[in-house]
């Protein structure tokens, strides 16, 4: 009998060698028998993503126009967006003086008509030689840029007539 029970208790012990690391696995899209297909599978039709529908609603909702808001644009601007569009917007940034394409500036007729959503989806999904900025910038960044893309492009077609009157006659007295 104790001969029967340490053999028992010997093959329990051998089996508890199977560890995760010696099971059968595919790598990333290898081909996978089992599926008949790769081994990356789709998700289930209507599913969703944690934060898709936060992101979501995050790039809908856009911020009040505010003077921070605008200093908060003009920050992740010259970080993110001068570099190729330039200082100005005019799309003479200093990766374009040394070689890259050169992009269409802020000041084009086809830009200034453009709505606000254009500018936020470029800037999410990129556009031609420009690559997506939705890693880097989160969605209020996004739509302080836009904001003050479009201050930049209103400061070239303002005229003195724009200005309040308060501050005109400050204005006119300046050199």
């Amino acid at each position: 009998m104790r001969t029967i029970v340490l053999l028992l208790a010997a093959l329990a012990l051998a089996g508890c060698d199977q560890n995760m690391e010696v099971q059968p696995r595919y790598g990333e899209y290898a081909r996978a028998p089992l599926f008949r297909s790769s081994s990356a599978r789709n998700p289930p039709a209507g599913a969703v993503a944690r934060d898709a529908l936060a992101k979501e609603k995050e790039a809908t909702q856009r911020p009040a126009l505010t003077a921070d808001l605008l200093e908060r644009g003009r920050q992740r601007f010259t970080i993110f967006c001068s570099p190729c569009h330039g200082a100005g917007g005019d799309g003479n940034g200093r990766i374009v003086q040394r070689g890259m394409p050169h992009p269409t500036s802020y000041h084009d007729p086809r830009l200034v008509a453009a709505d606000d959503q254009h500018f936020f989806d470029v800037i999410t999904d990129g556009y031609g030689a420009m690559y997506s900025y939705a890693s880097r910038i989160p969605s209020r960044d996004r739509w302080a840029i836009v904001a003050y893309i479009r201050a930049l492009q209103l400061s070239r077609r303002a005229s003195l007539d724009d200005v309040p009157p308060d501050q005109r006659a400050r204005l006119e007295s300046m050199p």
